[in-house]
């Protein structure tokens, strides 16, 4: 069911997380990911979204740890490039909150402003200005 306010289709990379409530607190902290929806019971999380200010988002749930397991994503193996307008800032907020930082702010040749950090998971996570090049 869509309304006005449900975004339109777009790329939603998926992740698996040893302890899913403590990566999405993380994930909301130190980079600005929102909350959006949450469903599991305890510890576990079936399915969460985590949406990006800037538009698109990830979905991420607990390890299952079982070979039933549809969707089989090693936790700590997902690599993700994030568009962001103040880089500076949010490496800032990140390094506060705890993330590794594995590449403090820099400009890159193709005019982004960059940096790249790691989550308590072992997730790499890249954010920078490029936006990408014009289609067509």
């Amino acid at each position: 069911m869509t309304d006005a306010r449900t975004p339109p289709p777009q790329v939603w990379p998926t992740l698996r997380a040893t302890d899913a409530r403590a990566l999405i607190r993380f994930l909301v902290d130190a980079f600005g990911f929102e909350e959006v929806v949450v469903h599991g019971d305890g510890d576990r999380v079936e399915h969460a979204q985590l949406a990006w200010p800037l538009g698109g988002g990830i979905m991420l749930g607990s390890d299952r740890g079982d070979g039933d397991d549809a969707w089989p994503l090693r936790p700590g193996t997902f690599g993700c490039y994030v568009v962001a307008d103040d880089i500076d800032a949010l490496h800032e907020r990140a390094a506060k909150a705890g993330a590794e930082i594995l590449e403090g702010p820099s400009d890159t040749d193709y005019g982004s402003r960059d940096f790249r950090a790691r989550d308590p998971e072992g997730n790499l996570w890249s954010f920078g200005t490029y936006r990408g090049e014009p289609v067509g």
